[in-house]
């Protein structure tokens, strides 16, 4: 039998809903405010057929650029062939959440304000860069307590 080439094709457990989380939708799906340059992750909801994205958008953070009553514009980034391209795709409100992807920036954000004013409280000169892991500080391995061991494969014996 040949594949389908239908607009839902492959996504047998990709819209399926998880155990335990079937039956009515809760309102705060509905009630959740949306802005302009907000972050969001598309994940389609299956009990919701209207307003769903595409398969290949699903599990994507795009960024919003218009807001409507039912409805969200979203920009996503999408790889055609070897470029990436911008999308803009409408989507309801049910298949996207707010996005975490901004909050350790903002959490980093705040907690550098505050070491700021603190420094300058104390007139002290501060770096705030992030530095990357430094590789460890070389040493001596002392043997004087320990005896070495000397590893050997075992000689191969062809058995007949």
């Amino acid at each position: 039998m040949t594949n389908s080439k239908g607009y839902r094709r492959g996504t047998r457990y990709l819209f399926a809903k998880r155990f335990g989380k079937k039956g009515v939708e809760p309102l705060s799906t509905f009630l959740h405010v949306y802005k302009i340059g907000q972050y969001v992750d598309i994940k389609c909801n299956g009990a919701f057929h209207k307003g769903m994205p595409h398969k290949s958008y699903h599990g994507r953070t795009g960024k919003v650029f218009n807001v409507t009553q039912h409805a969200l514009g979203v920009i996503v980034n999408k790889r055609v062939k070897g470029r990436i391209l911008p999308k803009k795709i409408n989507i309801r409100v049910e298949h996207v959440k707010h996005s975490d992807c901004r909050k350790d920036f903002l959490e980093r954000l705040h907690r550098n304000e505050k070491l700021k004013k603190e420094a300058k409280e104390k007139n002290i000169k501060i770096c705030l860069k992030r530095q990357p892991v430094q590789p460890r500080v070389g040493h001596l391995v002392k043997t004087k307590n320990t005896p070495l061991e000397v590893l050997e494969p075992i000689p191969y014996e062809f058995l007949a």
